[in-house]
């Protein structure tokens, strides 16, 4: 690990507690993390870092779960900070990836702009959503991107077409070590009015449905094909299931809240325990959405 350089105009933060950047309030330290001052500090940050050294990126800290021991090397968080959206012609939109996504969905929304309306629903930045397609209410990220800019250590940046990534159902292959660091996005003219009513359905929908008011990370499971993961844990008979602080959401089966007192160790003991529940008591095995990351505590 390099010592910063004095030119740089982020700030660097050592041992940082990570719970209070994730949405389930959970996580050890970083060794290091890297707040940039916007687009170019960051580029200049990453020019200067050893070609192996481990890095997380950090958006909004959703879909998420960072174990108790913490991550080694250097997180950085970009929540925020590298944050330019801007209209690029009549139906094309720039994002930069420490955007959330919410803002996106209403920024495109009041300039008459349809087709990620669904976004209003994504608790995480862009960046996040392009990792891993993210998706809402019958809508995908990806459906909708023209191109990405990726930055890989070096913060030599290139352009790619959305065609050179194999992309899925919640997955994107192609990225490697690389950083989303923005995108543009291809949409559809619409009323803002219409856009906007969507929008207010679509939060009503989901507030109606899922426990918005306790830390999740957001679905914790891909729902398998055909059928639905929280309608198998359901009815595997889990709903209010709890080990220490982290419980099966009573509102929406696939979600697992922090009740006040979770550890990450409590909230991975719990999505094993449901994972093995389902496949001996339904037949699924269901594969996580969240992304489990960092060192376990000894």
């Amino acid at each position: 690990m390099k010592a910063p350089s004095e030119s740089l105009r982020g700030l660097t933060l050592s041992n940082e507690s990570l719970a209070k950047y994730t949405s389930w309030r959970v996580g050890g330290n970083a060794e290091r993390m890297y707040i940039p001052a916007d687009r170019q500090d960051l580029q200049q940050f990453i020019s200067g870092l050893a070609v192996d050294e481990p890095v997380f990126w950090l958006g909004l800290g959703s879909n998420l779960l960072i174990r108790d021991g913490g991550i080694r090397g250097t997180v950085i968080n970009v929540r925020g900070k590298v944050k330019q959206m801007k209209l690029l012609d009549d139906t094309r939109v720039y994002v930069e990836c420490g955007v959330p996504s919410a803002h996106v969905a209403r920024f495109c929304s009041e300039h008459g702009l349809s087709g990620v309306e669904f976004l209003a629903g994504i608790p995480g930045t862009m960046g996040g959503a392009l990792k891993m397609n993210a998706g809402a209410f019958g809508g995908e990220t990806w459906n909708r991107v023209e191109s990405v800019e990726m930055m890989p250590v070096g913060g030599k940046v290139t352009q790619k077409n959305a065609d050179k990534f194999e992309v899925g159902y919640r997955t994107v292959k192609g990225v490697g070590n690389d950083c989303f660091l923005a995108v543009i996005l291809k949409l559809s003219s619409n009323t803002n009015q219409a856009g906007q009513a969507k929008i207010k359905k679509l939060l009503a929908q989901r507030a109606a449905t899922q426990p918005t008011n306790q830390p999740s990370c957001g679905s914790v499971f891909r729902n398998p094909a055909n059928d639905f993961a929280a309608r198998l844990i359901e009815a595997t008979g889990l709903k209010g299931y709890s080990i220490g602080g982290a419980e099966v959401s009573q509102k929406h089966a696939n979600f697992i809240v922090n009740t006040g007192n979770a550890t990450a160790a409590d909230i991975e003991q719990l999505i094993e325990y449901v994972q093995s529940e389902v496949a001996s008591k339904q037949g699924v095995e269901l594969h996580t959405e969240v992304c489990v990351i960092g060192d376990k505590q000894t």
